[in-house]
């Protein structure tokens, strides 16, 4: 009786789930066809989309979850309303058509775009940092869900970067687990080319490649085939933001070895309490995903030590999000670091102050005063392990006694 319950009590949660993935259906269908109407205080987000998917022939779909024989390029014009009429982090999505720009966001335009002329693109969207910031969404992701959150997170974290966003064939639907798993699959050479060509652009000074979820193994899949072909990674690929990766921990660290040691600098977002990693491990033989684990302990702190790899663990962090699968996006303090230091080029290994204080301030509303450095390791949503953080603690425990010293060693290492 005990295994069936426990067995039931397992696909109860798997269900719930399941139910949470499935919560956008509800939203209108056609959301990118262009509108006239235009509202005081909107932005406007001008995004580049390259995409594997194949053409749709539905008013304002553009491109369906199925496969497509060649790569296409389009411009796409968002309208995000006034900051007074949103919460930072969230998508408001029309609840009707046409969208209320004063309120939801809105499609201002649709522009096919041929090979030669992306190029022209990248070169009149640079900004004086000479950036540019390449977005690849996960999992269950429609064409719109990923030019959507991508024009959210290029608005609220005001990046300062030509954003560029790679689309794969994803059928937007939680029964299609492993048709998107291939399609990532199918979508590795055009990534790659495509970061290629970016790299090979005179005026690009620098690329951070930020992905979500199932995009994180087609980017990394994308950065090994371009070491194996070219001997390393293109040296403009400085940055690697994984949010939430769906990554088999030990298929991973293999791609890291065949990248090589002349690699990005790679940044990871990590949630132990992620429900769709958890999903994803079960259907997955029960291997750990990369964006579950706890960078706390063995083995995981000293291969990331080792590897150079910065680890934000946001379990703590509480967002809207039912899967605790989206608080890249959706965190405002999250938001903020990405455009303030990781979209901008900086990791965060390069502060002379360390930023897990920093952040436990702003999450928490103020630092803490007696031993702030050891309390927001231990309590803060955003706990960052990184050598100066960990320096910095350190110096903080010695201040204050053993007993301080022993709880700290435990969060954070020694």
């Amino acid at each position: 009786m005990g295994n069936r319950a426990g067995f039931s009590s397992r696909w109860i949660a798997a269900f719930s789930v399941l139910a949470i993935l499935a919560g956008c259906a509800g939203r209108p269908e056609g959301v990118l066809i262009p509108t006239a109407t235009q509202a005081s205080g909107a932005s406007k987000v001008d995004v580049l989309v390259a995409t594997t998917r194949q053409s749709s022939q539905t008013p304002g779909v553009l491109f369906s979850g199925e496969r497509g024989k060649e790569p296409q390029v389009t411009e796409i014009a968002v309208s995000i309303p006034p900051d007074k009429a949103r919460e930072v982090g969230q998508v408001q999505w029309p609840s009707k058509l046409p969208a209320n720009p004063a309120k939801e966001f809105a499609t201002l335009s649709v522009t096919p775009v041929e090979a030669g002329a992306a190029r022209s693109w990248v070169r009149s969207h640079l900004p004086k940092s000479r950036r540019v910031l390449v977005f690849v969404h996960g999992f269950n992701n429609r064409y719109e869900d990923a030019v959507y959150r991508f024009a959210q997170i290029v608005h609220d974290s005001k990046a300062d970067a030509a954003p560029v966003l790679f689309t794969w064939p994803s059928r937007g639907s939680i029964f299609a687990y492993n048709y998107d798993k291939e399609s990532t699959n199918y979508s590795r050479d055009a990534l790659e080319m495509m970061l290629r060509r970016l790299a090979q652009e005179p005026g690009v000074g620098e690329i951070t490649v930020m992905a979500h979820s199932m995009g994180s193994w087609l980017t990394v899949e994308a950065l090994r085939q371009m070491a194996i072909r070219d001997g390393r990674v293109a040296p403009k690929i400085q940055n690697v933001i994984l949010a939430s990766p769906d990554l088999d921990v030990d298929v991973f660290s293999r791609q890291l070895a065949e990248i090589g040691e002349k690699r990005p600098h790679f940044t990871l977002f990590v949630s132990q309490d992620d429900r769709a990693l958890s999903l994803s491990r079960r259907i997955s033989g029960n291997v750990d995903r990369l964006g579950q684990v706890d960078p706390t302990v063995e083995p995981y702190r000293s291969e990331f030590e080792k590897a150079g790899i910065v680890v934000l663990d946001l379990t703590k962090l509480k967002t809207g999000d039912g899967l605790n699968h989206g608080k890249f996006a959706e965190s405002p303090e999250v938001v903020k670091l990405l455009g303030n230091r990781l979209i901008a080029g900086q990791t965060v290994t390069d502060s002379d102050v360390g930023l897990g204080e920093h952040l436990g301030a702003v999450a928490l509303g103020a630092a803490q005063t007696v031993g702030s450095a050891a309390s927001v390791a231990v309590s803060t949503p955003i706990a960052i392990f990184d050598p100066v953080t960990r320096r910095n603690y350190r110096d903080q425990v010695d201040r204050f006694g053993n007993s301080v010293g022993n709880a700290v060693a435990t969060s954070v290492g020694q």
